[in-house]
């Protein structure tokens, strides 16, 4: 199984980040410095480094510049130092993405699934026949997704994919682009919402060498790569407005330059684009060229949010549930009705996307080889803002004193410590002591609650 390598000199910062990223179904190993890294890499790779930019010894940066040579990574950067001078010099030397301490835990796990994601996609090799089973569905709404797709696929059409966050849109670009007659060719996936702006068009057209400060060397961009194939713009309703224009150009005329460059670049892509957001009203708004996007909406799919077709989460849960044992070398493992009526019952903002990471926790984290409904109690939905975290908490009683789970009162104080713990350390760059007045509580005792804490985690396969 892959692992995201987390280094850092502050035991605490490593101990909640690698708390929050086991809780979301990865593998985690701590480093406290870069040297260890380097001594790691002799005998195993990363999936992702996480590293901190102040290390005794070597540094963040030098980690991530030498890591980048050599084709590892992805990696983001993390540091109490947001200076401009920094922040530019991580995104130069590679970083996918940049993390201001303190940090939002949730925010840091999303970078980290988003970098993991993109180092997925945007690997451009000959296409081949990808796995989209993960597009599942009976509902009407998903089949008339399915229709579409097997409609316009054939076709050389540019693709508009709208919906919410999490409802599956690469895979149905993905899906286009391997019925399409352009699957053998590469396809090469952007999410232009990921990538600052300053770095947007390079990575969209390529750039010259001397072009700016950091392009030692020339560099194709995602239309170069994709030539004969399909380009996947991700989040297209984020970008710049400076950039619609340049964007627009191409499509027109299927032709650009790189930054910096004098030769005229000619490129034969498929656009597929997609965004959560209604471009209608942005277009109202003057934040979207309506010119543009009449470009990318030729042809519409919009996929339902996940409460629109309730009766696919079962289907859809086994599946998740099947391949996380799958992927994590696990023993297979089953729903109890208790346990797939709770989860039919839950909520899920975060749609497709969200159960699937529901089920990935579950497949390592619940006890037996059936789940019950009680291990959902300790994996929390949607998170409460201000009093309504106590009417969480009510449910959350009701349901295990109806499923006969022991010793209640001590498993929700152990969440309400670990909660507390990891945000107080996070919102204080980890300094204990900071965090323990800040909870009003001493020193030692948030001492000995971490390492309760540390004993009491089950184990992660």
């Amino acid at each position: 199984m892959s692992e995201v390598w987390i280094a850092d000199d502050d035991r605490g910062v490593r101990f909640v980040l690698a708390e929050a990223l086991r809780d979301a179904g990865h593998a985690v190993r701590e480093f406290s410095a870069g040297d260890a890294v380097r001594a790691a890499l002799d005998e195993s790779r990363p999936a992702l480094l996480v590293t901190d930019v102040r290390m005794p010894g070597e540094d963040g940066l030098h980690l991530l510049e030498d890591l980048t040579r050599r084709n590892i990574g992805p990696v983001i950067v993390m540091s109490a130092f947001t200076d401009v001078a920094t922040t530019a010099a991580a995104y130069r030397a590679g970083a996918a993405d940049y993390l201001a301490k303190p940090f939002d835990l949730d925010g840091a796990v999303e970078a980290v699934e988003r970098a993991l994601a993109a180092a997925n996609e945007e690997v451009v090799v000959p296409a081949t026949r990808s796995d989209t089973n993960a597009l599942l569905g009976e509902s009407a709404a998903m089949r008339e997704v399915f229709r579409l797709i097997g409609r316009v696929a054939a076709s050389d059409l540019n693709v508009l994919i709208t919906g919410e966050t999490g409802t599956g849109k690469e895979l149905v670009a993905r899906a286009l682009h391997d019925e399409s007659a352009r699957s053998g060719k590469p396809y090469v996936a952007l999410n232009t919402a990921a990538i600052p702006s300053e770095l947007l068009e390079s990575e969209l057209f390529g750039h010259e060498a001397g072009a700016f400060t950091g392009a030692t060397r020339r560099h194709a961009g995602r239309f170069e790569q994709a030539d004969g194939g399909t380009l996947f713009l991700d989040e297209i309703g984020d970008m710049p407005l400076g950039l619609q224009t340049r964007l627009l150009r191409v499509l027109a005329g299927g032709e650009f330059y790189r930054v910096g460059g004098r030769e005229l670049m000619h490129g034969n892509v498929r656009i597929v684009a997609a965004t959560h957001q209604d471009l209608d009203a942005r277009v109202a708004a003057g934040q979207f060229r309506a010119d543009l996007k009449h470009r990318l909406d030729v042809v519409r799919i919009a996929l339902p949010a996940l409460r629109e077709r309730r009766g696919d989460i079962p289907l859809l849960a086994r599946h998740f549930l099947a391949q996380a044992a799958a992927d994590l070398n696990l023993p297979p493992k089953r729903f109890s009705r208790g346990a797939m009526k709770a989860i039919e019952q839950r909520e899920y903002p975060g749609n497709v996307r969200e159960l699937e990471n529901l089920c990935r926790r579950l497949a390592v984290v619940a006890p037996g080889l059936e789940i019950q409904a009680g291990d959902l109690g300790s994996l929390p939905g949607t998170p409460a803002r201000g009093e309504e975290w106590t009417e969480a908490l009510r449910v959350w009683a009701q349901d295990a004193l109806a499923h006969g789970q022991a010793d209640v009162h001590a498993r929700a104080r152990d969440a309400l410590d670990k909660t507390l713990l990891q945000v107080a350390l996070i919102a204080n760059d980890g300094h204990r002591q900071h965090a323990a007045a800040a909870l009003g509580v001493g020193r030692n005792t948030l001492t000995r609650k971490l390492g309760a804490s540390r004993k009491r985690r089950p184990p992660h396969g």
